[in-house]
């Protein structure tokens, strides 16, 4: 990792004010988070902005910080969550921070915590959380609370297209009416206005399945005016999945959005190796429109607990279940054996439930995540009572495994990944790369010690070589005492929308 002298870096530092924190990290190497190479320098904070970056004399009022040894990064944007009801619940983020994470995009895979009066909570939309938490019928209702209870790191807000059929519809066994499509744009509309970055879908699930592209394509009018992005759990991530890509891809042309490929997978088996097929549709696609993906390095997936999933996996556990408590933490198999039932009535004897679906091949795992296109995404369910490792591990995980261990990875690369592509692509000003005048959301890290410690079967665990955490200036996590109980996260605001490539978009 190379230096860069004093005087290619010597410049005069602003002048302090007096009202605002000071901190000097001295001679860490910094990875910027544009896929540079790493460069050594001192990294000065004021208040909630990085001042300067270079050589300099440490200001008087600056606390001095040894970085020497540890690389310093901009923080980690999380690009697929469900963290909307934990964000309140859990204002610490623990999960988060301890990987590095300082902002998370939430509302992924059509659900969202609002806006949804109080109801009878279907599934999916139960994996966000306690029926307590949907207490917001309107999106600004939510990002209100959000603003005047805040938590650890920053929320970049979508809007679920499920969660606008729920609160519009009463049978969601068909396509939607015309007025009811009226009233989820409407809905989707306001949400625009108040700060949402776009819209997702997730017609995976049984409480969009019906939903037409022209229904869609309607209810996501407002992006044509507002801008933002349209993330997609697509219809089908196995047998036809290159048929959902399409679907998704022609809704973004006609919505003039970004289109992201949320935690693109290859599902079961058969399906093993399409990943280049896949990721050959989205670069013959990113020639004609703006798209991209996020994901995650395991080889497994989550979410509520379905047959056609269990019947492709080769190993399935289960997350939680209210029909079988004890089956929490074990594998279906093992559960359908000691309740001497079939697949069909042991998941009737469980449900409603969630599991975690071994289904992906390290192969297309691996392809999909080194993809120039891809973004790194945790996509974990923070209320599970045995989580996906992911919840608590993504981040460092790609840093151990991807960076220090297999090499497929740069270091510099993989915080691309993390922070300036997810902040291109999400149309965040002044975040994602270490610059002057930009926000404080920085990681102080040990690149031979990263490391995640969660595993399948002991996920709620903090990772080792995450050494100090900062969202807008503020420390929120420390790798010796933990979390700061600090909470100086904010609601980002959209800049202007650009495409993948980092043209802005007309």
């Amino acid at each position: 990792m190379p230096d860069r002298s004093p005087a290619q870096h010597a410049q005069a530092l602003p002048h302090a004010n007096p009202d605002a924190s000071s901190f000097l990290l001295r001679g860490g190497m910094v990875v910027d988070g544009s896929g540079a190479p790493p460069y050594r320098a001192d990294v000065l904070v004021r208040g909630d902005r990085i001042a300067a970056i270079g050589a300099f004399e440490a200001p008087l009022d600056a606390q001095v910080i040894d970085a020497t040894g540890f690389v310093i990064t901009p923080g980690f944007i999380d690009s697929h969550t469900h963290d909307d009801g934990y964000l309140l619940a859990h204002p610490d983020m623990t999960p988060k921070v301890s990987q590095g994470i300082t902002t998370v995009v939430t509302g992924n895979c059509g659900i969202s915590l609002a806006p949804l009066s109080p109801r009878v909570i279907p599934q999916p939309l139960d994996l966000l959380g306690p029926p307590a938490l949907f207490r917001f019928d309107t999106f600004a209702g939510w990002l209100a609370a959000l603003r005047a209870t805040p938590a650890a790191t920053n929320v970049i807000p979508l809007v679920g297209h499920t969660t606008l059929r729920v609160e519009c519809m009463a049978d969601l066994e068909r396509a939607a009416n015309e007025n009811e499509t009226a009233r989820m744009r409407e809905l989707f509309e306001d949400a625009m206005q108040a700060g949402a970055f776009g819209m997702s879908t997730g017609t995976f699930y049984p409480p969009a399945a019906h939903a037409t592209i022209e229904e869609i394509i309607a209810v996501g009018a407002p992006l044509r005016e507002h801008g933002g992005v349209f993330a997609t759990h697509l219809r089908d991530e196995a047998d036809l999945i290159v048929d959902a890509m399409e679907e998704a891809l022609t809704i973004g042309r006609a919505l003039d959005a970004l289109v992201v490929f949320s935690h693109h997978k290859l599902a079961g088996e058969k399906n093993h190796g399409r990943s280049q097929e896949t990721l050959n549709l989205i670069e013959q696609a990113a020639t004609r429109q703006p798209v991209c993906l996020d994901c995650h390095p395991y080889p497994a997936t989550s979410t509520m607990l379905r047959l056609d999933r269990v019947r492709i996996s080769r190993r399935t556990m289960i997350t939680w279940s209210k029909g079988y408590p004890a089956a929490t933490g074990r594998d279906f198999s093992d559960v359908m054996a000691e309740l001497g039932l079939d697949d069909e009535a042991a998941l009737k004897r469980l449900t409603p439930a969630g599991a975690i679906y071994f289904l992906m091949d390290e192969r297309d795992v691996e392809r999909i995540i080194t993809h120039p296109l891809a973004m790194v995404g945790s996509d974990g369910l923070p209320f599970d009572p045995h989580p996906h490792p992911r919840q608590w591990g993504t981040f460092t995980q790609v840093l151990r495994k991807l960076v220090r261990e297999t090499q497929v990875l740069t270091l510099e690369g993989a915080i691309h990944k993390m922070t300036g592509l997810a902040a291109r692509n999400y149309g965040i000003a002044e975040r994602g790369l270490l610059q002057a005048g930009h926000f404080a959301d920085l990681v102080l890290l040990d690149p031979a010690r990263v490391a995640d410690n969660a595993t399948f079967e002991a996920p709620i665990q903090v990772s080792t070589g995450i050494e100090q955490v900062w969202v807008n200036g503020q420390p929120v996590w420390d790798g010796k005492a933990g979390k700061s109980g600090l909470l100086p996260g904010r609601v980002l605001q959209r800049a202007r929308p650009t495409s993948p490539d980092g043209h802005i978009r007309h």
